[in-house]
Parts: structure tokens; sequence; C-alpha cells
């Protein structure tokens, strides 16, 4: 917290107003964010919430970086509390969809339809917090493998392209696996998110309980994974 009492002042008005756009979000989704209602529902010009957030694409910002934190906060608390084993991986996808469901408002934010006239700034809080994610889930399902294993991960045929495109990856964001390892995670990531996403979206209403299928639906990503951990005399 900031030590003088201006800057507590500032601190708790931001937080004020980043609270007013996350219920905004939640009520109206991330397109229907407005500056103008956020002030209105803290009794709060618009000229003075300038003063906190210049414009539209910051306060979007902050609210991005926020839900990727809390995000990757609730994955990695599901971990923990799988304590250790194969199960850290089934935790972190139930902690990725519990979080997804209780927060649709933010996962839309994050992984909905990009918004008209947005950029996140590159290289930014944005991409720092959203990079905390993808270490969690490759710790979770290659726990115990060795790198032998990782560099002989039986994948499938990768093009000279997608490995060139692998390659270039930040290493933070996928612990720097080797071309095989990291497309299977990718696969695997894919099938994951898929999954909540339709669920977030309401496309999976026909599927009760959905929680069931998905736990198995998890469990059977991992167990192939898993098989497809080689070593050369394999």
């Amino acid at each position: 917290m900031p030590t003088t009492l201006r800057g507590r002042r500032r601190a708790t008005a931001a937080r004020e107003i980043l609270d007013a756009a996350r219920e905004h979000v939640a009520e109206h989704g991330p397109s229907g964010l407005s500056l103008r209602a956020v002030a209105r529902s803290l009794d709060m010009t618009v000229q003075a919430l300038y003063h906190y957030f210049p414009n539209r694409a910051e306060l979007l910002t902050a609210l991005i970086t926020e839900a990727y934190v809390e995000l990757a906060t609730a994955v990695e608390t599901a971990v923990d509390q799988a304590g250790t084993g194969t199960g850290r991986f089934l935790a972190a996808a139930e902690g990725y969809r519990t979080w997804a469901i209780e927060n649709q408002g933010l996962f839309e934010l994050l992984y909905g339809t990009p918004l008209r006239q947005y950029q996140a700034p590159r290289d930014g809080g944005t991409t720092d917090a959203a990079r905390r994610l993808g270490p969690l889930f490759v710790n979770a399902l290659y726990a115990g493998s060795n790198p032998e294993q990782l560099d002989n991960v039986n994948f499938g045929p990768i093009s000279p392209a997608l490995r060139g495109h692998i390659s270039k990856l930040p290493p933070e964001a996928l612990e720097a696996l080797p071309p095989s390892a990291a497309a299977l995670f990718v696969s695997v990531w894919a099938h994951i998110h898929g999954l909540v996403a339709l669920e977030v979206f309401g496309h999976t209403t026909f599927i009760e309980p959905l929680s069931d299928l998905f736990r198995t639906a998890i469990l059977n990503l991992q167990a192939d994974a898993r098989r497809r951990l080689t070593t050369p005399d394999a």
C-alpha cells in the first residue's frame, strides 16, 4: 500500500473503480463496459474517473491483468491442495474450470471475442500474468518425467514450420519444453480450454452432469499423454 495519505486514497479509489468495472462486466459482458456507466455507478463524473484510468484501454488492461492473476492463483491453489502425484493435473484442470464458471464475465474478457478498439500492451502486465498459467499445467502434466522422456515424446510428425515456431516461444511460457513435448502439451491444453469454454458460453447444456464428463475427459487426456512419454529403446 502507498505510504502517503494521498497515495492511499488514490489506491482506494482505483480499487473501487476496478470493482465497479468487474460488476459491470459480469452483468453486461466485456463489450458492454462503459466508463460513463462505471463512473455513474460510483456517483462520480467521467472526468474524475480519468484521473485514475485515462481511457477505457487502461481500465481494460488493469481488469485483464487482475483476472489472469486470480485465475493463475486459483489453479495454483488447487494444485497445492492436491499434494503430490498425478492428481495435480486433474486438480489444475478442475481449478481452471471452477474459476471460469464462477467468473464468467472475466473469463469472457480473457478468452471471448477480442474487443474492438483494444489491444493489450505488448509484454506488459497482461502478458506477465497470463504466463503464470502455462508452467502450472506443464509441471502437473509432466510431473516425474525425465529429460530423456520429454525429448522423445511420441506426438507424431511436426512440420519444420511448427517446430520453428515452437522454438521461438518464450521459454517461461512452456518451461523450455522440447518441440514434441511442447506440441503435446498445447494439444492437451486446447482440449481442456475447449471444454471449459463450451460450458461457460452455454453450449453444453444438453449434458448433465458435465462435471463428470469433464473429470473423465481430463483423466483420459492425462493417461494418453503419459503413454506418449517414451524412451529411445521403449
